[in-house]
């Protein structure tokens, strides 16, 4: 939760490329934030979880333990947080952290521990956050056996989207979040194009599944989205509360789901008339295992049934080479006299199966 200050202050104000707001001040809920007439999420025991979870191979260690040299105070200078026995812990008045580096898509893995023994109730027990791009909290409470509004307690999307339930741990004990995040899109006008989108899993159980921010998360007001840069830092919150952290690493996303430039290069058709069409047309037995394969003709289009799938359609390419209309398969014949086919060759995926027609 942010206290007194909007997250906005605490970022320089270079980031924002336009301050024009993106959309009005009604919050999309249903809820107004901070409501405790909100149902409370279910309570659920995590299994026992093997922590601290090792980062893979490709991970960026952002603190293993050791010191906080990839994170900085907000005016640029070293963190003040306390590192110890392979913590850092949040220290009162010593403010948020920022990490030295700026991140947009990622997967972020945070184990982190409330104080203990537990003190206040509410809100002020165990508060923190973790900030993608210093400005989407997710929330860090002590919500053992602590009640408080939904969407502030731990895991929640900070008043926005309370967790889908509650399985934090006891005081003390380590937790985990893992969190996959996807950054929010705006074209070159600052105009918002696609909205941040994250999935938190919490002590390995999912608690936000795919929910997609409504603008910044901010204390008491809905503050719609404000254009700003594809990458900027994470954030760790100093909310007055001795909250540990350790293990905390991340592996950037691509910016697309598939890398490399699409492969959209159509082979030349060519078009035959039904009475060719015709010729392809009967049943077929694959080898090994005797599947019988089909081809019909309806109309101007060839179209095959593999093992009961549905009609596929069949391109023609030439006389013996034919693609499959969706799929990157090809079917290419073996033919007879007068251009009858014998059998056909199915190649998909590099496997090959060989079909000899039967009628």
């Amino acid at each position: 939760m942010r206290k007194h200050k909007f997250l906005l202050l605490l970022l320089p104000a270079c980031i924002f490329l336009t301050s024009g707001r993106q959309a009005n001040a009604q919050t999309p809920s249903r809820w107004k934030a901070h409501d405790m007439n909100r149902p409370r999420p279910p309570v659920v025991k995590p299994a026992a979880q093997a922590l601290p979870v090792p980062p893979p191979a490709d991970a960026i260690i952002l603190f293993d333990g050791k010191d906080l040299s990839q994170w900085r105070r907000q005016d640029g200078g070293p963190a003040k947080w306390a590192v110890v026995n392979g913590y850092t812990e949040s220290t009162k008045g010593s403010g948020y952290i920022y990490t030295r580096r700026t991140f947009g898509d990622m997967q972020l893995h945070v184990e982190w521990a409330a104080p203990l023994p537990a003190e206040g109730k509410g809100q002020g027990r165990g508060n923190s956050g973790v900030y993608l791009m210093g400005l989407y909290e997710i929330q860090v409470l002590d919500s053992y056996d602590n009640d408080t509004y939904p969407d502030g307690q731990a895991a929640a999307v900070y008043g926005q989207y309370p967790p889908l339930v509650n399985v934090c741990r006891p005081p003390g004990e380590w937790q985990s979040y893992d969190i996959f995040f996807r950054r929010p899109r705006f074209n070159p006008d600052g105009l918002l194009l696609e909205p941040g989108r994250v999935t938190v899993l919490h002590n390995g159980v999912l608690v936000q599944d795919n929910v997609k921010f409504w603008g910044f998360t901010n204390w008491l007001q809905h503050i719609p989205y404000e254009a700003h840069p594809d990458r900027l830092p994470i954030s760790l919150q100093d909310h007055g509360n001795p909250v540990r952290y350790r293990n905390i690493w991340l592996r950037e996303l691509p910016e697309q789901s598939e890398p490399g430039p699409a492969n959209l290069k159509e082979e030349p058709m060519i078009v035959l008339q039904p009475q060719e069409l015709d010729r392809y047309v009967g049943k077929y037995r694959a080898a090994p295992n005797g599947d019988i394969f089909a081809i019909y003709r309806e109309g101007q289009k060839l179209l095959a049934n593999f093992s009961n799938s549905a009609k596929i359609e069949l391109v023609p390419h030439s006389t013996r080479r034919f693609s499959l209309r969706w799929t990157a398969a090809t079917v290419t014949f073996d033919l007879g006299a007068n251009d009858i086919p014998k059998s056909f060759t199915l190649d998909i995926g590099g496997d090959q199966r060989v079909a000899t027609k039967v009628e």
